[in-house]
């Protein structure tokens, strides 16, 4: 079932509802620059084992719609405290993918961690998305301009290129096709105005605030967030739980699906 929810006056974000009602609920995030859509593998299984899945267009991006201004995580973070306030959720597996475990964090420090009891930070694009002083890991604040730039100028090679990064195993030429497509639905400010907050925003601060259990899920060959992005919040997160995966990349959890909604499963059972 799908449906917006108003978080501001003229702004709707679009929302995906599967599975049972009465279900454990998992709020999906998804990261830059796609929508709800790329966890089409999880909303395929996971209701089967009584979880209610709902996925979250992030506004801007997929079916929400896409003012010019917002694209802060701070806002973005509130978006979400106004999502699950309208449905009445709680006990919530609040799950965020990339950039979406980055909005998923500040969301934990912002708003108190209200209604979440735990938390899945799926290679997350955390503590922070670029390099700075003692921190030699992902992208230079220079590569993500450049981002940017192609953002403004071709952004279906943009994403044609991302893509060929995201996934470690094979894909099929039309799943890449189906997977530059969701980036598509997104408008291009959009994608460049959070590609901004990528470069400039960082979360260190905001891991004392998590006090729920959290699993780190991160693929070992990661071509975006660097595997050493999931090692680090695992050290910061008290009685953190890591999930390495050896031979997947950013899109984990589709090249390793199956490993993946075990996984997730697994924790949310054993920290219920």
């Amino acid at each position: 079932m799908g449906f917006k929810v108003p978080v501001e006056s003229g702004v709707g974000l679009f929302v995906h509802d599967i599975g049972p009602e009465d279900g454990k609920p998992i709020l999906f995030i998804h990261g830059w620059p796609l929508n709800h859509g790329c966890f089409e593998y999880q909303y395929n299984q996971l209701p089967k084992a009584g979880y209610r899945c709902i996925g979250l267009d992030l506004r801007g991006f997929g079916q929400s719609d896409k003012p010019w201004y917002g694209y802060t995580y701070d806002q973005l973070a509130d978006d979400l405290r106004v999502v699950i306030d309208t449905l009445g959720l709680n006990d919530v597996t609040l799950l965020g993918h990339s950039m979406g475990g980055a909005i998923a964090i500040r969301y934990m420090a912002r708003h108190q961690g209200h209604q979440i009891s735990q938390l899945a930070l799926v290679a997350a694009a955390a503590p922070s998305f670029t390099q700075g002083p003692d921190y030699p890991f992902g992208m230079t604040k220079e590569e993500v301009d450049a981002l940017i730039w192609q953002t403004y100028k071709d952004r279906p090679a943009l994403l044609a290129k991302f893509a060929d990064l995201f996934f470690e195993k094979p894909i099929s030429p039309p799943f890449k096709q189906w997977f530059i497509g969701l980036g598509l639905a997104a408008t291009g400010y959009s994608t460049a105005y959070t590609a901004v907050s990528l470069r400039d925003e960082a979360l260190w601060d905001d891991l004392a605030s998590i006090h729920v259990p959290t699993g780190i899920f991160h693929g070992k060959q990661d071509k975006i967030c660097p595997f050493e992005f999931g090692e680090i919040l695992h050290a910061m997160i008290y009685g953190s739980t890591f999930y390495p995966y050896q031979d997947s990349g950013h899109g984990l959890f589709y090249c390793d699906q199956d490993a993946f909604n075990a996984d997730l499963s697994t924790f949310i059972e054993q920290n219920r």
